[in-house]
């Protein structure tokens, strides 16, 4: 007889530009001692000499799935995902008005069993690759509304430096504790 593994348990960490969402991933995945499933947006924005298309945005889905599948091939307890696809939708609902298929496919099949939303409570730190620094309320308020569609277990982070990142530590460690 075969005893299945268990699937690993994934937190995403979700929220607005610039509120910290590399830094705490980076953090939660050392504190874990697991992996951290980086931005796949960030790679591929990095040298991107246009606007980026409704194409983009779906390449961007592709990858970022990509990404993550090849750290769950490591067969992890914990991941940790800077980031999710769901940003994919956000962004394609704000720029173009609509979603692809396989994005709005792939929300019913793909989850996540914590989500720690980054509140926009830390200022805002300018890079080029960032768009709106004037609509991070409106994209928190997003983020809620597109958590609350997916019934998602969800913990606000705020605070700064330390105690941002405990705050982040303390909500998956509880989170896992509770799964044990």
């Amino acid at each position: 007889m075969t005893i299945a593994k268990s699937q690993p348990i994934k937190i995403a960490i979700v929220g607005p530009e610039s509120t910290g969402k590399s830094s705490m991933a980076q953090y939660l995945a050392q504190e874990l001692n697991t992996w951290s499933v980086p931005e796949y947006a960030r790679y591929y924005c990095k040298n991107l000499e246009r606007q980026y298309t409704f194409q983009d945005e779906l390449n961007m889905f592709y990858g970022q799935i990509a990404l993550e599948d090849a750290f769950l091939a490591m067969n992890p307890e914990v991941l940790v995902c800077d980031t999710t696809f769901l940003t994919v939708k956000i962004w394609s609902d704000h720029l173009f008005h609509h979603s692809a298929e396989e994005v709005l496919q792939e929300l019913s099949s793909r989850s996540y069993d914590l989500y720690l939303l980054m509140n926009i409570d830390l200022p805002w730190v300018d890079d080029p690759l960032r768009d709106f620094p004037n609509d991070r309320a409106h994209f928190l308020s997003v983020w809620e509304k597109e958590l609350a569609n997916l019934s998602a277990e969800v913990v606000l982070i705020s605070g700064l430096g330390e105690e941002r990142m405990q705050a982040g530590l303390n909500a998956a460690l509880n989170f896992l504790h509770r799964k044990k």
